[in-house]
């Protein structure tokens, strides 16, 4: 199945969600696109001081203005939107990314695995549970730090699932973008990572995000790039019927030939 998925690589402003999300907007009503991804925290920045202002600036679904926002774009433009976000569910935080499909379904991934100061401010996920789907196949939702953990691809693979949408806020310079790279060539998948741009302050700490977004495709290949400090939305049209395809010669299948009984864990 033939698809056109587009990436959003921009640089969002620390805790101006309004701003941030009419930019959003202003990328995302000029193209048409089956599936667009879209970078990790991209309605609130990412270097917070406090949980206060997490707080404030995270969003509740389905009742939050955000939500009922990319509901209608969704559904005017009739494409699938992953976009990450601070989410306030039960009184607890979440660094969460959400999927909003043309009819209305809906479904939040929490990040599971919290990356260097994210643990001061959210409370990780407890599940790989985010698979929704574009016609009969299977996509994926991970965030940034779960890129160096390759039993989550994996379980998401192992599900049926042909594509890994990866909304991120990378800084380790061009690790995040080559681990997808090797998630991909193991699941036999394609994986797309939407990462941002741009320094973040905080008192005399700063952070800098390594753009660089991608879509690599089941052989590993980088089919789709940015550079570094690119603000742009690109799209490109992928078979993900590729992604059927678990065989590296055809002798070995990456699923048939697993040795469940020997692994330690």
């Amino acid at each position: 199945m033939k698809i056109y998925v587009g990436i959003l690589q921009f640089k969002p402003i620390l805790l101006k969600k309004e701003e941030n999300i009419e930019r959003i907007i202003s990328f995302i009503e000029k193209e048409n696109a089956d599936l667009i991804v879209m970078p990790e925290l991209s309605i609130s920045g990412y270097f917070f001081k406090s949980k206060k202002e997490v707080f404030e600036i995270s969003e509740k679904i389905p009742t939050g203005k955000f939500f009922k926002i990319f509901k209608e774009i969704s559904k005017k433009k009739k494409c699938t939107y992953v976009i990450g976000f601070p989410e306030n569910y039960k009184n607890n935080l979440y660094n969460s990314a959400l999927y909003i499909k043309p009819n209305g379904e809906f479904g939040v991934y929490r990040k599971v695995h919290l990356f260097y100061e994210e643990k001061k401010f959210f409370k990780p996920g407890e599940k790989l549970n985010s698979i929704f789907k574009i016609g009969n196949c299977k996509i994926g939702i991970l965030i940034c730090f779960d890129w160096i953990f390759p039993e989550a691809a994996r379980t998401l693979a192992l599900k049926g699932v042909l594509a890994i949408a990866h909304p991120s806020n990378l800084i380790l310079k061009g690790l995040g973008q080559m681990g997808m790279r090797v998630r991909a060539i193991e699941n036999r998948i394609f994986t797309i990572t939407a990462n941002r741009i741009g320094i973040e302050k905080r008192d005399e700490k700063e952070i800098k995000f390594t753009g660089k977004s991608q879509i690599v495709n089941p052989k590993g290949e980088i089919i789709l790039s940015f550079k570094e400090n690119e603000e742009k939305l690109k799209i490109c049209e992928i078979d993900l019927k590729e992604a059927e395809n678990k065989f590296i010669t055809p002798l070995n299948n990456i699923f048939k030939d697993r040795k469940k009984r020997i692994y330690f864990l």
